[in-house]
Order: structure tokens, then sequence, then C-alpha cells
């Protein structure tokens, strides 16, 4: 009942439902990177930037804004960068950016390959099987779309991101670090929105429809990367303590 009531609450607010989404989303990068350093904040990038390929053809409204729902997991990318960036230094953080392009590449191989075997048709599992593979194909059939405008737009300002990043510390030094994370991300985060309404949304809407999409979609990241700042303190603290350095105040 409870349960019940929940999924009623949550479906009815959907602006709630978001913001738990994203802040839940920031803790689990934080849990990943307690548990495993760096390699938990790669794993992240990963796991963020497959999400928001898979997910990227959904479209929600909130705040009467319309959406992908990708971006929820695709902003978090540029926090997990962030911190590593701070912590570990640019090296770490492109090795990541690296890894995540590395990873969609191979995802799209695969989700191709997956389409090319026939489903089973026995008697027992045959109807099953087709709706399955049915349901597959309407997903992954809009998926390569986005993720070759997502690829392109996530590897062009991801890279961007970590050089504006350490360009700013070199600067400021280990000082306003609210700075670089949010100056940094931000104008990244152009960057992705522009070149991801051009390859994509274009493709799919008009011209006007596409860029109502990529502000909509530019403001929610930038309310997210608003959002994360309290976490880089809270992981570069935490990284502090780790290592036996006194938090920068």
């Amino acid at each position: 009942m409870l349960q019940n009531n929940l999924i009623i609450f949550l479906t009815s607010n959907q602006e709630i439902l978001w913001l738990g989404s994203t802040i839940f989303f920031l803790f689990s990068t934080i849990l990943l990177y307690r548990l495993f350093s760096h390699t938990g904040l790669q794993a992240a990038v990963v796991f963020s930037i497959l999400l928001a390929n898979l997910l990227g053809p959904r479209l929600i409204t909130i705040f009467n804004i319309e959406i992908s729902l990708g971006l929820l997991f695709y902003a978090s990318i540029f926090f997990a960068t962030d911190v590593l960036s701070e912590n570990f230094g640019k090296k770490a953080a492109t090795d990541a950016v690296k890894l995540g392009f590395i990873v969609s590449l191979i995802m799209i191989i695969v989700m191709w390959l997956s389409l090319l075997f026939n489903p089973s048709h026995s008697s027992q599992t045959g109807e099953y099987s087709v709706k399955i593979h049915d349901a597959f194909k309407i997903i992954i059939d809009l998926t390569p779309r986005f993720i070759i405008g997502s690829l392109l737009a996530y590897y062009v300002s991801q890279r961007y991101d970590v050089w504006i990043f350490h360009k700013i510390k070199k600067k400021t030094g280990e000082n306003h670090l609210w700075l670089r994370n949010n100056f940094s991300t931000l104008s990244s985060q152009f960057i992705d929105s522009s070149i991801y309404t051009v390859v994509v949304w274009w493709s799919i809407v008009d011209i006007r429809t596409a860029i109502q999409i990529g502000l909509a979609e530019y403001i929610i990241k930038a309310v997210i990367a608003l959002i994360d700042t309290g976490f880089v303190y809270w992981a570069r603290s935490s990284h502090n303590k780790k290592n036996n350095s006194i938090p920068e105040t």
C-alpha cells in the first residue's frame, strides 16, 4: 500500500521525481567514489553515458519544459570528470572521457549485431520472443542517431571541460573550486547542447523546435551543475581527509 502510494505521488509530481532522481544519482556517484576511488568515478562516467544514450530518445516534461530523459544521467558525467580533475589530475579525467567514448562505440556495434539475431519461434516462447525483439528494435533503431550525436557532443564538450577546468585551476590554485566547477560545466554544457541540438534534434524536428528543446535542456543541465557544486566540495573534502591533508576554506 505504501509503495503504491509512493508511486502515485511520484508520477503525479514529476518535478519532485526529477529532483530526487538527480540527487540520488549524485549520491550514487559519490558512493562509487568513496568505495572505489578514481576507478569508481570512471565507472560512473561509463555508466552515465550508456544510460544517457539508451534513454536519450525518451522525452519527458518537467516545469512545463520538454527535455530528454537521458540528460539526467548525461549531466552527471561533468560532475564525475570535475571530481576526477580536482582530486586526481587532468590525465585521470581525460582517460575517463576516452573510456566513455570507446565503450559507447562498442555499445553501438553490439546493439547493431543484436538486431541481426532472429527471435525464437518455438511454440512455447515464440510470441513472447517476437514481442521482446520488436520492442528492442524500436529502441535500438532510434538509439544510434542519438548515440552518434551524443558521442560527438560528449567528446568535444568533455575535452573542453577538462581543459578549461585546469586552465582556471592554474590561475586560481587551490582556491575557488566553485568557480572552476561551475564555469567549466556551464560553458561545456552549452557546447554540448549546441552540438547535440544540431546533430540530433534538427534531424527529427524543425529547427525552431530543435532550438527550443536545446535551450530547455541547457537550462536543466545548468540547474544540475549548480546542484552538484556541493557534492564536488564533499568529494574533495573526503579526498583530503583520506590523504590526511587540510581541506580548503
